[in-house]
């Protein structure tokens, strides 16, 4: 008859299993952290799901060299972040154009979505919720937009929202 799997796992105090954790889990820790659950918990949910397995020296190893790709993978990400967040502070800004009423507000507003679709249109892509807006813009005229890229990466792009010019309205006549 074969071993229970419970033979192999690693009991701490209080006849909890040792676990080192291959992915964050909320409330619990984060990847690469030997951890102390009940058995349950390892058994029926950490271990089947692939959030933890047993601290063997072969997994402790892989685990590492796991972490050292990730923090590469880290890095890389936030140079291109901040290439970008260079690129925007040099960049002029954008203009959005929107129908506007004879007092010159806006029909509608301009919001993250048509700031992140208009820097996507000058080739920079940005996600709309990188752009924090306190609120909608309502008005015509230039606004500074904070952007938010990510990893601590903070840069302020210029918007100018100026009335759409409608084709065959008249409103051009001199």
């Amino acid at each position: 008859m074969s071993k229970t799997k419970h033979n192999h796992l690693v009991k701490g105090k209080n006849g909890n299993i040792k676990l080192v954790l291959t992915e964050d889990v909320t409330h619990l820790g984060h990847q690469g952290d030997v951890v102390e659950v009940r058995p349950g918990y390892a058994n029926n949910f950490l271990v089947p799901r692939g959030l933890a397995t047993v601290p063997t020296e072969h997994n402790l190893k892989l685990l590492e060299i796991y972490k050292v790709k990730q923090e590469k993978r880290k890095l890389a990400r936030i140079a291109d972040l901040k290439a970008l967040a260079d690129q925007i502070n040099r960049f002029s800004g954008i203009t959005i154009e929107s129908r506007v009423t004879a007092d010159n507000t806006l029909y509608g507003s301009v919001g993250a979505a048509e700031i992140a679709k208009g820097l996507k249109d000058k080739g920079m892509v940005i996600e709309t919720d990188m752009v924090k807006l306190e609120g909608p813009i309502k008005e015509t005229g230039l606004f500074a937009v904070k952007l938010n890229l990510g990893h601590e990466i903070d840069c302020e792009l210029k918007v100018m929202v100026v009335p759409s010019v409608e084709k065959g309205m008249g409103t051009d006549r001199r």
